[in-house]
């Protein structure tokens, strides 16, 4: 059983939340680019600081969901149920992502990204660190029983399927285009 998290933890968590709110706001307002952190910093009534101390920089500010999106890929491997097969369990997780991410509230968000040079590139690099925690989740399992490479390379095909989804005019069709190579992929190792 969890114990629910304290009063500390819970004004900690809301400072964060009220902080990735006021920047998106801004950012969507005026631009992402014409928005400075002291400016973030001002609008959400904190130091700088203690923006920093939440987010490691500007663009952080922008993928809040960073951390929940890297465990919810790991959990689909290690919470999957005794015997589950991996592929259907990543397949259901990156459904569930696509899902969000392609809500018509997600949109303007998006827009944003793929206008910025700056965001794109730290969004390259998250993938590629989930990629990384998901393929260490899967190396580590020893029902899987593949190769370092093989978890790797299903790993990062696991995690663009997300991105070439999201790009998608029919998001979930694509992700069940790419999980049915993914899946051919995975039974040939």
């Amino acid at each position: 059983m969890t114990t629910p998290p304290g009063r500390r933890e819970r004004k900690k968590a809301a400072t964060r939340q009220k902080i990735a709110e006021t920047a998106l706001r801004l950012f969507l307002e005026r631009g992402y680019d014409a928005v400075g952190i002291r400016e973030v910093a001002a609008e959400a009534d904190v130091a700088v600081t203690t923006l920093f101390s939440h987010f490691a920089s500007k663009e952080a500010l922008v993928f809040e969901q960073d951390a929940d999106f890297e465990q919810r890929l790991v959990r689909a491997v290690t919470d999957r149920a005794p015997g589950e097969p991996l592929v259907p369990a990543l397949r259901r997780e990156i459904h569930a992502l696509v899902r969000h991410c392609t809500a018509d509230s997600a949109s303007p968000v998006w827009h944003m990204i793929d206008s910025s040079p700056a965001l794109r590139t730290y969004e390259e690099s998250m993938r590629l660190r989930h990629a990384e925690s998901l393929a260490a989740a899967m190396a580590a399992d020893p029902d899987l029983a593949r190769t370092s490479t093989a978890c790797r390379t299903l790993a990062r095909f696991t995690v663009d399927a997300y991105s070439l989804a999201r790009e998608s005019a029919d998001p979930q069709a694509a992700v069940d285009e790419v999980f049915r190579m993914i899946e051919a992929a995975w039974a040939a190792t």
